[in-house]
């Protein structure tokens, strides 16, 4: 029996994006929103809207009671829980089933067994799962996490047990700075998850960081969705995704599927997860690293490749559906890449840029797709992550996918804040990128690289630049735009890229 209403316990562009599903399927919505979002485009989408509370999300969005009242309030059958937030929280889960509101996601105790990191290296160890070397239970002292380092050889790594989003890990090269690094692990920890425990494995020389796209049923059908590369991050934090990733075989899909596959039978799994692997750049071996067990920021490249919508085929699961396609029929056609469009300034390390967006123009065209939260006039607030949109296209393969992201990027204007899109039109130039020589180092060698370009040194980008800034200012409408959106260097920088390459 189908959902009537599904009340989004999220905001922003996933509420968007769940919205814009339900709608599909004809069941009404409903938002929740705090003081800062109370002219939100999620509350404007849905068909109702309940406030929750104060800006801070730990007086809104964190408390379970407050959706749980506006789920009661609003005759919701049903919760999705986006991500973030509560969508990993078991308690919540639990609380939701006993007022008779069904949880789109998987069951409490998948998520608390997935949910630790430890737990998590000990279920896939169990599996017969590959796991990167290290310790299966928090580290008790600092002389434990020496003498453990020092058995591995450095270089280490030092994760939070809880939580993720890069907080409370920490590289640690050498001895001299393993004490002030767990420290600052443990307490960033604490200060995140309510929970120091901190544990330490063996960091993989050059690493990528691939991901499986799993779903399961409660009809025991356990099927994986290929995989996603996500190596390009920036602070622990994924900000380009692709679907495949440029280095994987078939074999190599297979045999990392199979393993995801084996990790969501362990734990009973139902519905959409991601697990997450460590590959070698050197020689391709892999290794488990965790489980998300709920949907990913970057799904839109998976629905891309696969044609499959996994907003829409969770909530076919949480009403008791069989999962529509089997293993035998999945199939991956074509290429995709999404950008995550943060408001944050490039220029400034990736610091925040909250504000009102005065000005909005959208790609349009064949093979492209924004999954956006936003409107023109709206208010980035400083109370939340600052994403703003997930920007993906489509190719036939990896090349066209490049030059579609390349054409689309150009046309994607934001006037009033601060966004990486300059930083993505060079990376979409950059040749070690065009080449797939990809891992989770990549932004440092990129901004390595960067730096060594100096205006001048080279006759014909200095042309180029000239060039383009020339025609600009040439063209009154052109003009009067430029004049109100003053240029940084990384947008002068991407776009003379942009114009480069047309030229070589």
């Amino acid at each position: 029996m189908m959902f009537k209403k599904i009340l989004i316990a999220n905001r922003g562009e996933i509420a968007c994006r769940v919205i814009r599903a339900c709608r599909e399927l004809g069941i009404r919505t409903v938002a929740v929103y705090s003081d800062a979002d109370k002219a939100a485009l999620h509350v404007r989408m849905a068909d109702e809207a309940h406030h929750i509370g104060p800006a801070p999300s730990a007086e809104s969005y964190l408390r379970s009671e407050k959706i749980l009242a506006a789920a009661k309030a609003s005759g919701a059958d049903a919760i999705h829980p986006g991500y973030g937030f509560l969508s990993e929280n078991a308690g919540f889960v639990r609380e939701a089933t006993v007022a008779g509101i069904t949880f789109i996601g998987p069951p409490p105790e998948a998520m608390e067994a997935m949910g630790g990191k430890i737990s998590a290296r000990k279920i896939a160890i169990e599996a017969g799962v590959p796991v990167v070397p290290g310790t299966t239970a928090p580290l008790a002292s600092f002389e434990e996490a020496r003498e453990t380092a020092a058995s591995f050889g450095y270089p280490v790594m030092l994760k939070a047990s809880a939580g993720g989003g890069g907080k409370g890990m920490r590289l640690v090269t050498e001895e001299g700075e393993l004490r002030s690094a767990l420290e600052t692990a443990r307490s960033e920890a604490a200060a995140s998850f309510g929970d120091d425990s901190v544990y330490i494995e063996k960091a993989i020389v050059r690493p990528r960081h691939i991901e499986i796209q799993i779903f399961s049923d409660t009809h025991g059908n356990h099927v994986h969705l290929g995989e996603r590369e996500c190596s390009i991050q920036r602070r622990h934090q994924k900000v380009i995704e692709e679907a495949p990733s440029p280095i994987n075989s078939a074999e190599l899909r297979e045999k990392m599927g199979e393993c995801a596959v084996k990790v969501a039978k362990a734990v009973n799994y139902v519905g959409a997860g991601t697990v997450e692997f460590l590959v070698s750049d050197v020689d391709r071996s892999f290794y488990f690293l965790e489980m998300n067990t709920r949907l990913q920021v970057e799904h839109p490249v998976t629905e891309l490749v696969t044609g499959i919508d996994l907003v829409r085929e969770q909530i076919f699961v949480a009403a008791g559906r069989e999962l529509s396609f089997t293993q035998e029929t999945v199939a991956l056609r074509g290429h995709a890449i999404e950008c995550r469009v943060y408001a944050e300034d490039p220029e400034a390390g990736f610091l925040p840029s909250p504000d009102k967006i005065t000005r909005l123009r959208l790609p349009q065209g064949p093979g492209v797709r924004d999954d956006g939260g936003i409107y023109e006039g709206a208010e980035v607030s400083i109370y939340y992550d600052p994403m703003i949109s997930k920007f993906a296209v489509y190719g036939r393969d990896r090349t066209e996918a490049i030059e579609r992201m390349r054409r689309a990027l150009l046309e994607y204007e934001v006037d009033g804040i601060k966004t990486t899109l300059p930083f993505f039109r060079e990376v979409m130039h950059d040749e070690a990128f065009v080449r797939g020589e990809l891992d989770t180092g990549f932004i440092n060698g990129f901004m390595e690289r960067r730096r060594e370009f100096a205006p001048g040194r080279d006759a014909l980008d200095a042309a180029i630049i000239a060039a383009a800034l020339h025609y600009q200012n040439s063209n009154s409408t052109a003009k009067a735009v430029t004049e109100q959106r003053p240029q940084s260097r990384w947008g002068m920088a991407g776009r003379a890229a942009a114009v480069k390459g047309i030229w070589e």
